[in-house]
């Protein structure tokens, strides 16, 4: 495959400067995708009124399970072709590439046939209000519409990934972000279409980004380049795909389960704080991203090093990549908190849903280089091979916990508060991160044990050639 200057040599070379050149545009890409997204909340917010913030804000949980299933999958797309650029194998490259494209496409229409025919027994069990029900409805059966182009760009996106281009999903995200944000304006202020507006808006930039990706991989050489008639499923590569993307998305699924839960017992407060903990969950979105960026370039350096052999250089690529989140997670956090009731004031014109939003911003802002470490973590341990292992470490020390913790903590009368169930996450995270620490050391020292077992067993069979 031809080396062109969107790639990046993930082998050689110094650590620091490779990991924020991979890093910096994935992250302004996921900041810039928050503010599109953002966009919508407070237009929303702004037009339309707080009942249609909370029915936008209600579903934010839902969409999130639905989705992370499949978006897990492009995990697997991410970690598997990286793996064999590192390797040099150009026709498993060739394959994983059009496996995913097709199972990316297959798994949007899934989605969509789920998010528009259960749409309203799923809010209900998420015990959204009568209130503000049918535009929650509307709202989630017009935004699944879009899923085939979201599966789409994810793919595309996490294929780009793999060989170090993190720069033109930047540039595509930009261009369907201005889109977004011009026809939201366009459909809610001057057409007034509520959140039919920011939904439709919505559609049509994924629909844009997706296309721009495309043809992208269209454009490619190599191993990479999507030829669309040569697009089909290869058993051996979606097995692959499947093996670390499952778990990958389990985790993401259980992870989001329990946010649904959180976002069910935090819909038991009304709208105004159902109101606050949207606005400041949005605002922690950018904190969570900007960290999340180190991790997929955790994630992305480990496996191609591991595929290429270049064992030693991978506890240095986990130490670069988590002093980066943990700096980026740390200073985000402190803003996010000195800023916090200006920053909410963007979203809401109330006070009392500014005040709501502060709860959480109190609670969860300070500690999030725990959250910022976790994910490093996970990302080191998913590109040696293990993808089983941290979904299970995160089933029981987040998710299971923080349902435990709904269920008994939070059940009692004076614990019965918004406080009390922002406090699950700073905890959580801190087990969680323990646990995954241990792990990682514990598959590291295995895997150069046994490097040092075939580096020994190679020597006493070919001593010619030391």
């Amino acid at each position: 495959m031809r080396a062109n200057r969107y790639e990046i040599d993930m082998c050689s070379g110094k650590l620091l400067p490779k990991i924020l050149a991979f890093a910096l545009p994935l992250m302004c890409s996921s900041v810039l995708q928050l503010l599109f997204n953002a966009a919508d909340i407070v237009v929303v917010g702004k037009f339309a009124g707080d009942n249609s913030l909370a029915a936008v804000g209600s579903n934010a949980a839902l969409i999130n399970l639905l989705v992370n299933l499949f978006v897990g999958l492009s995990v697997g797309t991410n970690i598997l072709a990286a793996r064999f650029i590192g390797a040099g194998n150009q026709d498993s490259l060739r394959q994983t590439v059009h496996t995913s494209m097709l199972l990316a496409l297959l798994s949007g229409i899934v989605l969509t046939v789920v998010g528009v025919t259960a749409a309203k027994p799923l809010l209900h069990l998420m015990q959204v209000p009568d209130a503000i029900l049918p535009l929650a409805a509307l709202y989630l059966r017009l935004y699944f519409l879009g899923m085939p182009a979201a599966m789409l760009y994810n793919f595309g996106a996490a294929l780009l990934r793999s060989v170090g281009d993190t720069r033109r999903p930047l540039y595509y995200l930009t261009a369907a972000g201005f889109v977004n944000v011009g026809l939201n304006l366009l459909l809610v202020i001057v057409f007034r279409l509520d959140v039919a507006g920011v939904a439709i808006a919505t559609v049509i930039s994924q629909y844009l980004s997706a296309l721009l990706v495309v043809r992208c991989l269209m454009r490619e050489e190599g191993g990479i380049r999507l030829v669309l008639r040569q697009l089909r499923i290869v058993p051996a590569r979606l097995r692959q795909i499947l093996e670390i993307g499952v778990p990958s998305g389990v985790q993401g699924v259980a992870f989001s389960l329990s946010n649904v839960i959180i976002q069910a017992a935090i819909n038991g407060f009304g709208e105004t704080v159902i109101s606050g903990n949207t606005a400041a969950g949005n605002i922690e979105g950018f904190i969570y991203v900007a960290c999340n960026a180190f991790c997929q370039a955790n994630t992305a350096f480990t496996s191609q090093n591991y595929g290429a052999g270049n064992y030693g250089r991978l506890r240095p690529i986990a130490l670069c990549s988590a002093a980066c989140s943990a700096s980026v997670a740390a200073v985000g956090g402190i803003l996010g908190y000195v800023f916090g009731p200006q920053l909410l004031h963007i979203y809401s014109n109330s006070d009392a849903v500014v005040a709501a939003g502060m709860v959480r911003v109190t609670i969860m802002f300070l500690p999030y280089v725990l959250c910022g470490l976790m994910d490093v973590i996970v990302g080191s341990i998913r590109g040696i091979g293990y993808s089983v292992t941290p979904m299970i470490v995160t089933l029981l020390g987040a998710c299971a916990f923080r349902v435990l913790w709904i269920a008994t903590v939070f059940q009692v009368p004076r614990f019965h508060t918004p406080e009390v169930v922002y406090w699950s996450y700073p905890i959580s995270w801190a087990l969680t991160f323990l646990a995954h620490l241990v792990c990682y050391l514990f598959m590291l020292r295995r895997l150069y044990r046994r490097e040092g077992l075939l580096r020994k067993h190679h020597h006493l069979t070919h001593p010619q050639e030391e």
